[in-house]
């Protein structure tokens, strides 16, 4: 059996064990350490990536899944910060759900990675070149790119020990997680007005903020447009406060 043929056994007993046998002439000993290292290493890393969903999975559920994950997912990334990435696609397109997981994992590990995405990012807020003291109105207000506009079925951002819906919200739930100028991410919740501002002012065509906004009362149909207007101007600098609006360019 040529080197090649070797490692690529090695690999799939270590993925999964209880089904691939290992290389002849290999101390089972030997493949255990290896087993058991593969194993910790990978759960490590997805449990810390995703805690609170660690915590709503009891142990027996838990390790099956990831041992699943092992054995079915092709990770297209060899660095570990990238597991949770790996993890999250391997929860949306092929884990099926299955009783004794909850209903809503899909969206929890996604709001747990963005997180993590957003912690690790690699975008400085301190080479933005706008003006942090410009009009919010007249010019354009500039969207941090460490500023994630989402719309979840269920409240995400309140699930835990003590809370764990089993059906959507009867409203989509509307949340900004941001990294500020500080390095520290936070979230801000959100409805739907604000989430079509944040869309609208990253769009090709807008060219003001209060054409932006503008435009939804328009859209919503709001008999008194400059209610709008002066109401988007005070979350406007709320979200320029929070640093997920930067400035204007």
């Amino acid at each position: 059996m040529s080197l090649d043929s070797v490692q690529r056994q090695l690999a799939s007993h270590i993925r999964n064990p209880e089904k691939v046998a290992g290389p002849q002439g290999v101390e089972p000993r030997r493949l255990k350490i290896y087993q058991d290292l593969f194993y910790k290493n990978i759960e490590n890393f997805i449990a810390n990536g995703f805690p609170i969903l660690r915590s709503l999975v009891d142990d027996e559920a838990w390790h099956a899944m990831v041992r699943d994950f092992m054995v079915h997912h092709q990770c297209h990334t060899p660095y570990f910060l990238e597991i949770s990435q790996e993890f999250l696609l391997y929860l949306q397109n092929q884990r099926q759900w299955q009783a004794g997981y909850p209903v809503f994992m899909q969206e929890l590990a996604h709001y747990e990675w963005v997180e993590l995405a957003l912690d690790v990012a690699d975008e400085d807020l301190a080479n933005f070149e706008g003006d942090p003291q410009g009009d919010l109105l007249t010019a354009l207000p500039e969207v941090s790119p460490l500023a994630w506009s989402l719309a979840y079925q269920f409240p995400v951002h309140q699930i835990g020990v003590q809370f764990q819906p089993t059906q959507p919200g009867e409203q989509p739930t509307f949340l900004v997680v941001y990294r500020n100028r500080d390095d520290k991410v936070g979230f801000m919740e959100a409805n739907s007005v604000t989430a079509r501002l944040l869309e609208l002012l990253q769009s090709d065509e807008a060219v003001s903020g209060q054409q932006v906004l503008e435009q939804i009362a328009q859209e919503i149909q709001h008999p008194e447009p400059q209610q709008v207007v002066a109401g988007g101007l005070v979350i406007l600098q709320e979200l320029l406060s929070l640093d997920i609006i930067l400035g204007t360019k």
